[in-house]
């Protein structure tokens, strides 16, 4: 696959960055234990002490991996620099987006230790609404250990990341960005078949590593991928989404809004009037509405600190979906608007390079400071 100016500047975007609820009585979620999640048609409410919000109505949407038979809510909580505050600083926000997330009926959550203190927090709330043991946990292992295959790093992580989330068993861990592949994939599947996991997995998020994660799929070495997708990079499209279909693979999507750079693409624009067709009240929903409608995802990563967008977010888990064609029509429009196909060359969340001061900024400063 020829790499494109737009790969290389995704590809040198992210490694600039890199080195219970009102509605839980009527859901059914219990993924802990191996039960499948059940479609809701409970409506989400207001958060207590929060503003009042208008969510759409009627069933959640939920996808069934042929492989495992488990059955997921559409849209998931990422936590990515969103989740990462540094000790003792007010997580109130990061609370409340939690609880809305859960309210509506939210049921995966993406983790990493490698994301500063998210971790942490994520175990803290989720304890606090009584959904640790009732979260689909999606987590994962950056290891190399002191020699080849040595184990002993991933099974520290491992257990750390258990006492930070309080849980006894984690549903998914993914090779963290293919590091150390050929040893950790199979510790992974070893794991699984002693009952310390549930799922292998594996995540990207450049696209030059899509051919080395469709190759795992192919060898049904996973059970679930997690790579990144939108309106905007649909190079998944190529290989990953066809070969994850084709073994019934779980397909986890990150990046679904470019880190806040399509908002800045489409900011003081209104939403098309087709918009209404598929229920989308904001441009949040109109893009991650967009990744749910390939038959392929599973399940889309949505991360925010803001209580505000979080609920914005999860009225995409709700309402028609696109098809093919409309989301066609939906590429079309974004193509036609001055600067989208220029995204690639702008920074993570614009206008915002001041919010997300946690432990993973703070040491990419300290190292800026070292060098210079």
């Amino acid at each position: 696959m020829d790499k494109t100016p737009r790969d290389s500047a995704l590809m040198t975007d992210r490694r600039r960055f890199l080195g219970a609820a009102t509605a839980m009585g009527a859901i059914a979620a219990t993924t802990g234990h191996g039960t499948a999640i059940g479609v809701s048609v409970a409506n989400a409410q207001a958060p207590a002490g929060g503003a009042a919000r208008t969510t759409a109505t009627g069933p959640v949407l939920t996808r069934t991996i042929g492989r495992t038979n488990e059955s997921l809510p559409a849209l998931g909580l990422g936590t990515f620099l969103t989740f990462d505050l540094l000790p003792g600083r007010n997580r109130d926000a990061l609370r409340e987006v939690t609880r809305t997330y859960v309210d509506a009926g939210v049921r995966v959550i993406d983790t990493s230790p490698l994301y500063g203190t998210s971790e942490v927090s994520v175990g803290a709330f989720l304890n606090a609404m009584s959904m640790a043991d009732r979260m689909f946990i999606s987590n994962k292992i950056w290891s190399t250990g002191d020699y080849l295959a040595d184990e002993s790093h991933a099974l520290a992580s491992m257990e750390q990341s258990r006492l930070r989330l309080w849980r006894d068993k984690i549903d998914l861990f993914h090779c963290h960005s293919l590091v150390n592949v050929d040893a950790i994939v199979p510790l992974l599947r070893a794991w699984k078949k002693e009952g310390r996991i549930r799922y292998v997995g594996a995540s990207v998020h450049e696209n030059d590593y899509h051919p080395m994660l469709a190759g795992l799929i192919d060898k049904d070495l996973v059970d679930f991928i997690q790579v990144n997708y939108s309106i905007f990079n649909r190079n998944a499209e190529e290989r990953i989404l066809r070969a994850a279909m084709d073994k019934g693979v779980g397909v986890l999507t990150n990046m679904p809004l470019e880190k806040g750079r399509l908002h800045k693409i489409v900011d003081g624009r209104p939403l098309p009037e087709f918009a209404r067709d598929i229920a989308a009240e904001n441009w949040a929903q109109f893009f991650i509405k967009w990744a749910m409608g390939h038959p392929a995802v599973t399940t889309v990563l949505a991360a925010t600190s803001n209580p505000d967008h979080a609920a914005e977010n999860v009225g995409a888990l709700r309402g028609p979906q696109p098809d093919q064609s409309m989301r066609q029509r939906m590429a079309r429009h974004m193509e036609s608007i001055a600067g989208f196909t220029n995204l690639a060359a702008m920074q993570w969340y614009p206008d915002k390079q001041g919010m997300y001061q946690g432990v993973i900024r703070r040491s990419q400063a300290a190292v800026r400071q070292r060098m210079s």
